[in-house]
This record gives C-alpha cells, sequence and structure tokens, in this order.
C-alpha cells in the first residue's frame, strides 16, 4: 500500500493538506497558549480568591446559619460531605492543572473537581464546581460559575474548520484546473499511439501546459503528414510495379508450349510480387476509418473458417465458447483472423485447432490458433513481430514480412494484445486477446 501518491494531483493535494494540518496544529497551540490557557489561569485565580474569602469568613468550621447567610449573598455553598454527594459531588471530575494552581495561589493542597448534573436537566444553567482542602477533608465548597458550557463547538473551532474546508477545496479546483490538460494529453498521445489522430487539444492551463500542447499538436498534424505521405507513396509505387508485372504476365502467355515450364515458374513469381505488394499497401493503412460494430468474434472465426473448407488438405478444428460481443472492425479483425489461419497453414500444419473464451476477471477475450508443426526458437518470438522479420529457416519464406506486423498493429488499435508460444508438446500457438469495453 503507497502512502504517497503518484500522479502530480494526488501529491499536490496531499502537499496542501499536510500543509493545512501543520496550520491547523500551530494554530490550536497558539490560541491555547496565548487566549485559552490565560482565561484558565483567570477562572482559577477566581476560584482561588473565592476560596480565600471562605476561608476568612472562617465558614468551614462555623454553623449551618453563618453558611445560610453567606449562600444567600454569594450563592457558594459549604457543605458536608455527606450532603456533596446529594447535590451531585459524585458525578463530578477531578481536574489536576485546576488542583495544582488553586493550591498554589491558597498555599494548600486542593482538590478541584467539576460537575455537570445541572446540565442534564437545564443546557443554560451554570456548572459547579467542587472544591475540597487538605486541611477540612469532609467539607466541600460548591461554586457555581458560568461560560463554560456556551457551545460544544467553539467558534474558534468553527472558524478553523471553514477555513480548512475552503483551503482543500480551493486547493483541490486549482490542481483539477492544472491537471486537466494532462489527462487530455494523456489520452490523445494513447490515440497516436494506436495510429489515430484526434483533433487538435484546446490550449488551456498554465504557460508552460499550453506550450506542451501547442507542441503536441504540431507532432500530431506531422504524424498525420507523414502517414498520408507514406500511404500516396506506397499506393504509386505499387500501381508502378504492377504495370510491368502485366507486361510481364502477357508475354510470358506467349511462350510456346514447349516452354510450359518457364511460364509457370514467372506466373508463380508475379503472384508472390502481387502478395507482397498488397502486405506493404496494408501495412501502409491503418484502417481507422473503418466504423467499429457491435460484432460476434465467433462469427468471423466460422466465416472464416468455412471459407478455407475449399482446400481439401487443410483442416480446421473449432472449440468456440460463449464469449460476449465486442466493438470491432470487422474487416480489419477479419485481416487478422485469416493472416494467422495462413500462416499457421503455410508454415505450421495442415491441421489447426482455434479456440475462443472469456475471462470475466480480466474482462478481456481471448483467442487461440495453434498449429503442429516445428514452432519458432523461443529467442525469435518476439522479434518477428518487427516490420519486415521473418522467424527460422524452417517457417520462412519469400515473403516480405509484413504480416504479423500487421496482425500486432490492428490487435493493438483494439487495445488488446498478441504473443507466439510454442506449445509444450509440438506445435505453436498465435494467442491474442481484445478487452470488453462496458
Amino acid at each position: 500500500m503507497r502512502l504517497v501518491p503518484q500522479s502530480a494531483f494526488g501529491q499536490t493535494v496531499m502537499l496542501i493538506g499536510v500543509l493545512l494540518l501543520i496550520n491547523q496544529v500551530v494554530s490550536y497551540l497558539s490560541v491555547t497558549y496565548y487566549f485559552i490557557q490565560p482565561s484558565y489561569q483567570q477562572i482559577n485565580s477566581l476560584l482561588a480568591t473565592q476560596v480565600k474569602s471562605v476561608l476568612a469568613e472562617d465558614l468551614l468550621v462555623s454553623n449551618d446559619d453563618s453558611r445560610a447567610r453567606y449562600y444567600d449573598k454569594t450563592d457558594i455553598q459549604i457543605l458536608d460531605a455527606s450532603k456533596a454527594r446529594t447535590k451531585g459531588l459524585e458525578s463530578a471530575v477531578y481536574y489536576g492543572f485546576m488542583s495544582s494552581q488553586v493550591s498554589k495561589q491558597i498555599e494548600q493542597l486542593a482538590d478541584v473537581r467539576i460537575s455537570t448534573v445541572s446540565q442534564k436537566t437545564d443546557a443554560s444553567a451554570p456548572y459547579t464546581v467542587w472544591i475540597s482542602l487538605s486541611r477540612y477533608p469532609d467539607t466541600w465548597i460548591a461554586i457555581p460559575i458560568t461560560g463554560l458550557n456556551e457551545a460544544n463547538i467553539s467558534p474558534l473551532t468553527m472558524y478553523l474548520m471553514v477555513i480548512g474546508i475552503l483551503s482543500v477545496a480551493g486547493g483541490w479546483l486549482f490542481v483539477r484546473r492544472m491537471t486537466m490538460p494532462l489527462s487530455s494529453l494523456q489520452k490523445a498521445a494513447l490515440a497516436v499511439g494506436k495510429g489515430e489522430h484526434p483533433a487538435p487539444l484546446k490550449e488551456q492551463g498554465s504557460t508552460e501546459m499550453i506550450q506542451v500542447t501547442r507542441a503536441f499538436n504540431r507532432m500530431n498534424q506531422g504524424i498525420k503528414q507523414l502517414e498520408h505521405d507514406r500511404t500516396l507513396m506506397t499506393a504509386g509505387i505499387s500501381h508502378d510495379l504492377r504495370t510491368p508485372l502485366t507486361r510481364i504476365r502477357l508475354a510470358s502467355e506467349m511462350l510456346p508450349e514447349s516452354q510450359n515450364w518457364i511460364k509457370d515458374g514467372i506466373v508463380n513469381d508475379i503472384e508472390d510480387m502481387n502478395a507482397i505488394i498488397d502486405q506493404f499497401i496494408d501495412y501502409a493503412r491503418y484502417d481507422t476509418e473503418e466504423i467499429k460494430e457491435n460484432t460476434d468474434l465467433n462469427s468471423l472465426i466460422i466465416e472464416l473458417a468455412q471459407a478455407r473448407h475449399i482446400e481439401e488438405k487443410h483442416h480446421i478444428a473449432l472449440k468456440l465458447n460463449d464469449i460476449p460481443l465486442l466493438d470491432l472492425r470487422r474487416v480489419a479483425m477479419k485481416r487478422v483472423i485469416d493472416n494467422i489461419i495462413e500462416n499457421a497453414f503455410r508454415y505450421g500444419s495442415d491441421n489447426i485447432v482455434i479456440s475462443t473464451f472469456y475471462n470475466r476477471n480480466e474482462k478481456r477475450v481471448y483467442c487461440k490458433i495453434r498449429d503442429f508443426g516445428p514452432g519458432i526458437p523461443a529467442a525469435e518470438l518476439e522479434h518477428v513481430f518487427m516490420p519486415f522479420a521473418q522467424g527460422d529457416k524452417a517457417r520462412s519464406t519469400s515473403g516480405s514480412g509484413l504480416g504479423l506486423s500487421i496482425i500486432r498493429r490492428i490487435v493493438e488499435a483494439h487495445d488488446g494484445g498478441v504473443e507466439l508460444r510454442n506449445h509444450p508438446q509440438q506445435g505453436l500457438i498465435a494467442e491474442f486477446y481484445l478487452p470488453l469495453h462496458e
């Protein structure tokens, strides 16, 4: 568990909170030292003065009549221990710091307690301060005192709470305004990484944030223009290459029948070159213009498997489980599955197995395509996803090496992932997953 947030937003809010907490503690200590403590010292001084007055009148040893007359004049009662208990002494709370200060001022030990019994029936009634001297342990002085029960939350506490809430709210709004452009920038950067080109971001926030946003918008436009130029260049090269290839094929058709073996070789080479050109075009485009549709991945797999039934030597075993619908670019995803199937037949074996399942914990749909061929050396499994890279000689031909790069690009554009791994027994497993967006 991390105590310190990782985001700039969380760290700034935490810093403001810590500084505010320190400010509150210092404020409380200052108020206690300069305001509350002097007030209590004044109260203790008044209590000591009242005790001295009682001692001067010698009321602790006087009769009840003298005590009654003194009570009528001052509301201060002098009671025996038994009577004091009936008046609320038993529920009184002992206060050590008041006892020590009163004892110091009257120069003898004093036991000071405060009773709140009267407040249970009348919230406006005064508190009762009970004082007993060590020289007269069985006698208690009951002094009513007001001003201690003004409110449960003092105006100072309310003031500090309001200041604290306003400070945190202001800091939160400030940090949110500062980090919102960063959040938009992050989402736009992820979109660019998938091959998309989002609209220019709104330049807002601090001066530094505006400069970063402006630089990102320029970069995004530059990448978009670069991709457009690359697509045009690839299409132009493909067109220019296919024109002489067509002439070569027409010329080969004019060869005499005795040279059919030469014609067949030329035709095969031309078909391979056309396939390579098609892969270049597929790699150059991102297929981002295609609209995503709510699609059943199993139905795409079944459709592609049925299209392969015309090949008698190839066999596809389907192990498809129930999976939820996904937002997919149908044509692009069919290209992914068809390329993996083609690679499995061409480089693996004539029999392959396709399986799908849904992981509820990860909220991902997985698709596995396994062949029973020689596999790929472990050191080359990740390398084959690079453009123009191919596997070992056992699985390679004269292709362009762009097939797996196209597969990875399309899957990652769907926020998914793809990997190759060798089966423990035999063959290669090509697996990709697609997240379920709810």
